[in-house]
């Protein structure tokens, strides 16, 4: 407040000085209105101020108006008004301009008005003098009628600063259509603190191509800085869209000195006028214009143009070929016409002519679920009733109900429940016309106004309402729409695929540049809702005068959505019946339950099986889970329960998972745009548990991706997908001089869980050995297989993911997630991705293999058992470590249990060699009895080379004999002994029965 009234005063005492002043120069002429102007001076404490007169040159003249008290600080003018300041009162601006009364337009982009400033932020190039790696030439550029943003990835700002008297608004058209872009507002106070605003006021929401949103904030009084900042993110090479921005209009200004002129091109014809029009076609005007002038009948322009364009001859580019509608005969025709408005001239040198129309031809059939009604018109079969399009509708036999759907396959008119518009972002020249033609076996893009329209078709569904015997509760797929297409471009053109649920916004689905082949493409809808699917066609988005691409065309053969609420009925399929009896009633099946071909009755699926979704005629509908897997109760989807168990030689090996159910994130990075722009690639991965639920979640434009916090943040900007897998791209807070991370680019990696397993493919999944090191352990890694079948117009089989599970014991339970090495965005081909997930929780549970124990020593009758893990432990959980045991003993020393053992030694020697004597005495006693027994039965000595017995003679009849008395075998040892050296005989005493003697050999 003292401020205000400083600064009050400073005017006051100058405005003073300057009076005396004048007054004291006598020689000086009289001032005329000419010579000066007015102007306020700041309002004082009470709300004050002073109109005071300023010469144009000090010293110029004498005589200025007294300084007189001007009116409220809050006067204001209506729209159409200025503040004419001599009288101080409102005065009505003249034909030819316009005013909003308290506030400011700019809606003339020629130039970048007086008061803006596009400044950018780009990285500091080290010197090296390259100016493709700065942001020097990126800035907002002019387009006449709006402006641009930059397309590269650098940051641009543009700015404008704006006093208020009181509380006003900024409000501003634009047009924001690619989610590579960042597109903020803010707006900071004089000392450069930002006001505070909310997500949605400062987040611009993303608008559908061709249409312009509104954005409207509130300002407070006092020094405003307006920011609106772009940031484009090249991560596929691909150039952003840039935002398009018009229309600005700043309220709260308190007064217009001056009413603005109109732009060339538009005009204004009578005074108090708030806006101009545009002229129409084949009509000019230039600045401040209060009618439009004709152009010549050589010449033409278009809407809103500032002058006219010499007319060019007529070619092949100027006219079109369109299918008549099927007349009372079932006829068409192929006609031809010139483009509207026609620019060119026929009848000058080089002008082609107008080919003559073609012959007619029979139409083409009904689409399916329609039939010929009067030779003409197809009509859609009643409820009930079903036909193929070329036959009569008929009802759906016993035990069968309707397949509810649209099938458009021909294209003689545009179905009833589809619309064709035509989108200029400059101006409003093709909204008249149809954006895309039928042409009998298909529909193309319509020639539109220019070559940077946008052509638009539309097909409206009210919703869906799936098959009576399906469970809604359970269903995870409530409708799928597929349609058959072609582009043939010499330019880049541009197909896009929008879908807007609920009417809510629009969202680019899926987009295709450049000439494409003819192929298909499906997309699910996984909930039930109202859902407008929309085909929009860009030959090219530059703006041309002259047409250069009109040839260039996208087709679209077929478009088929199944379970549609209100469709018509092309075919009849199986529902299941209360009872086996003829004429009963379709029922619905409880969730997970099929429909039996044989009794038409419903069965539940068997365990581990889930139903495939979109039909659930016989046990087929059932298929198995994959490994490592099971369904839920409903059998709506298979899921790990955070387990997993395989067999290694006949032993089962189980593992639990449980600690990994949470959802885990890993942030690579950081990468750099081409710019400097610093992002990093963060992924979600729900790996197990949660009964099948998907509880990954990635948002767009919220600091925290991890947690979905849906309180804290606007539902529009909740923009999140919630999956298995998912990927984010974040810019950090840092880069670019943003306040708060960034995230954008949210997309799933992984809509299905396939199964777990130690091998490396999986369902036509499969994982390279070498993206990671092999594990040093040598146990087997646990692979999760998931896919999104979703395709994308790079990935035309959807994309997969392979979450890998290592033993790790020296990492938490929660463990680390990495990527691969030399795919650091986690995809070396965008389509396939991989992350190793390292934790002691992917060791197997603990059995009584996995440790061994340990005898100590006997001391004081006690000996202790311990228990100890095998080296290296690779388990966990599981059967604990048993404590240590205890148990008695006997002490006995070492000396003693040496003793022992040498006694037994030499015991084991003496009784082996008792044994080898033994056996010799036997033998010796053997022999000796032979010859006892032939001495006595022959009465004589024996012949010496006969008296002895050859080896092993006669042992057969060992048992029989009778032993005399003989002497022992010590004696005989000592006999033995005592042979004299001389005598090599040997004495042996035979006794007999009747004389005893002594036989000397």
């Amino acid at each position: 407040m003292e401020k205000r009234e400083l600064w009050t005063a400073f005017y006051f005492l100058r405005f003073v000085t300057l009076f005396l002043y004048a007054r004291a120069s006598g020689n000086l002429p009289q001032c005329k209105e000419t010579d000066y102007y007015f102007e306020y001076t700041e309002c004082d404490s009470t709300g004050s101020r002073w109109r005071v007169a300023i010469p144009h040159r000090q010293e110029s003249c004498t005589g200025l108006p007294e300084p007189v008290r001007g009116t409220d600080c809050t006067f204001s003018c209506e729209a159409g008004e200025f503040l004419e300041m001599s009288s101080q009162e409102c005065t009505s601006c003249a034909a030819g301009s316009y005013s909003l009364g308290s506030g400011v337009r700019f809606d003339q982009w020629d130039s970048i008005p007086a008061g803006f400033s596009s400044l950018a932020t780009y990285m500091d190039s080290g010197g090296s003098g390259d100016e493709s790696m700065t942001c020097n030439n990126s800035s907002w550029t002019p387009q006449g009628t709006h402006l641009e943003s930059n397309r590269d990835d650098c940051t641009v700002s543009l700015v404008y600063a704006v006093h208020l008297m009181k509380q006003g608004s900024v409000s501003f058209d634009y047009q924001y259509v690619d989610s590579n872009v960042f597109f903020e507002f803010f707006i900071q106070n004089d000392q450069c603190q930002e006001m505070d605003q909310t997500g949605t006021e400062k987040w611009i929401k993303l608008t559908t191509n061709g249409e312009w949103g509104t954005h409207t904030v509130n300002l407070k009084s006092g020094t405003n800085i307006l920011y609106w900042r772009t940031t484009g993110m090249l991560l596929g090479g691909k150039p952003v869209k840039p935002v398009l921005l018009k229309n600005i209009q700043i309220d709260g200004v308190a007064y217009t000195s001056e009413c603005f002129p109109c732009r060339p091109g538009t005009l204004s014809k009578t005074p108090g006028s708030s806006s101009c029009d545009l002229c129409p076609r084949n009509t000019y005007s230039g600045k401040g214009a209060s009618s439009c002038t004709h152009c010549l009948k050589t010449q033409y322009s278009q809407e809103g143009w500032s002058l006219c364009k010499e007319r060019p001859p007529c070619s092949e580019k100027d006219y079109f070929q369109i299918h008549t509608a099927c007349d009372s005969e079932g006829k068409t025709q192929i006609l031809y016409r010139w483009l509207e408005p026609q620019v060119c001239l026929e009848n000058v040198t080089g002008a082609v002519k107008l080919p003559p129309s073609g012959e007619k031809e029979d139409c083409p059939p009904c689409n399916p679920g329609f039939y010929m009604h009067n030779s003409s018109t197809c009509l859609p079969c009643s409820q009930g009733t079903y036909s193929d399009g070329t036959t009569e509708c008929q009802s759906c036999p016993g035990g069968t109900e309707p397949s509810l759907g649209y099938e458009y396959k021909w294209w003689n008119i545009l179905p009833r429940n589809m619309k064709t518009s035509c989108f200029n972002v400059g101006n409003s020249k093709c909204d008249e016309m149809n954006g895309w033609e039928v042409a009998g076996d298909h529909i193309r893009s319509g020639v539109g106004g220019s070559d940077n329209d946008y052509l638009i078709l539309n097909l409206r569904v009210p919703g869906f309402k799936l098959p009576t015997s399906v469970d809604d509760a359970s269903a995870t797929e409530f409708g799928r729409i597929t349609f058959i297409f072609e582009t043939n471009c010499s330019a880049d053109c541009e197909l896009y695929f929008m879908i807007d649920v609920n009417r809510k916004s629009t969202n680019v689905v899926e987009s295709w540049v450049g000439t494409k082949i003819r192929q298909a493409y499906t997309h699910i809808m996984t909930k039930n809702a109202s859902v407008s699917y929309t085909w929009a066609f860009q030959r090219t988005n530059k703006a041309t005068d002259v047409r250069q691409f009109v040839n260039d065309i996208a087709k679209i053969y077929s478009i088929t959505v199944t379970n549609a609420m209100d469709g018509s009925a092309s075919g009849c399929h199986a529902c299941a019946m209360m009872s086996q009896q003829d004429g009963s009633s379709c029922v619905p099946c409880p969730a997970g339950h099929f429909i039996n071909k044989d009794t038409n009755l419903c069965q539940e699926c068997p365990p581990n099986t889930f139903l495939s979704g979109h039909h659930i005629y016989g046990q087929e509908a059932c298929q198995p889970c994959g490994a490592g897997s099971k369904s839920n109760k409903e059998h709506s989807v298979c899921f790990n329960d955070c387990t997993f168990s395989r067999t290694d030689q006949n032993r089962t090996i189980t593992y639990d998972l449980s600690a990994l159910s949470s959802v885990g994130s890993i942030m690579n990075g950081p990468s750099f745009t081409s710019k400097g722009t610093k992002y990093y690639h963060q992924f979600n991965i729900s790996l197990c548990g949660a009964e099948g639920r998907k509880v990954a979640v990635c948002m767009d434009n919220v600091t925290d991706v991890s947690t979905k916090d849906l309180q804290n943040e606007s539902g529009d900007l909740n923009n999140f997908v919630e999956t298995f897998v998912c990927q984010s791209t974040i810019i950090p807070a840092d880069g670019r001089g943003f306040r708060t991370a960034l995230s954008s680019q949210s997309i799933s990696l992984a809509d299905t869980f396939l199964g777990a397993s130690v091998e490396n493919t999986l369902d036509g999944v499969a994982l390279s050995s070498d993206l990671f090191p092999e594990s040093s352990l040598k146990i087997p890694d646990i692979n999760f297989f998931f896919r999104s079948p979703q395709p994308t117009a790079s990935c035309l089989n959807g994309r997969s993911t392979v979450v890998t599970l290592r033993c790790s014991p020296e990492k938490s339970a929660r463990g680390e997630l990495t990527v691969p090495s030399k795919c650091p965005a986690g995809t070396c081909n965008g389509c396939e991705f991989h992350f190793l997930w390292e934790s002691s929780s992917a060791c197997s549970l603990c059995t009584d293999l996995d440790y061994h124990s340990i005898e100590g020593a006997c001391k004081g009758g006690v000996q202790d058992t311990l228990y100890v893990w095998n080296e290296p432990k690779l388990c966990t959980k599981g059967v604990p470590l048993p404590n240590k045991t205890s148990a008695h003993c006997e002490v006995v020393s070492l000396l003693v249990k040496a003793a022992i053992g040498g006694g037994v030694l030499i015991a084991v020697l003496l009784v082996c060699l008792t044994c080898y004597f033994w056996k010799k005495n036997k033998r010796l006693e053997y022999k000796y009895s032979r010859l006892v027994m032939s001495a006595n039965k022959d009465c004589e000595l024996p012949a010496a080379d006969s008296c002895a017995l050859a080896e092993g003679e006669g042992e057969e009849n060992e048992d029989d004999i009778v032993y005399s008395n003989t002497p022992s075998l010590l004696g005989k040892l000592k006999a033995i002994a005592s042979k004299t050296d001389g005598d090599s005989s040997e004495s042996v005493q035979l006794k007999s029965s009747q004389s005893d003697r002594w036989v000397w050999g």
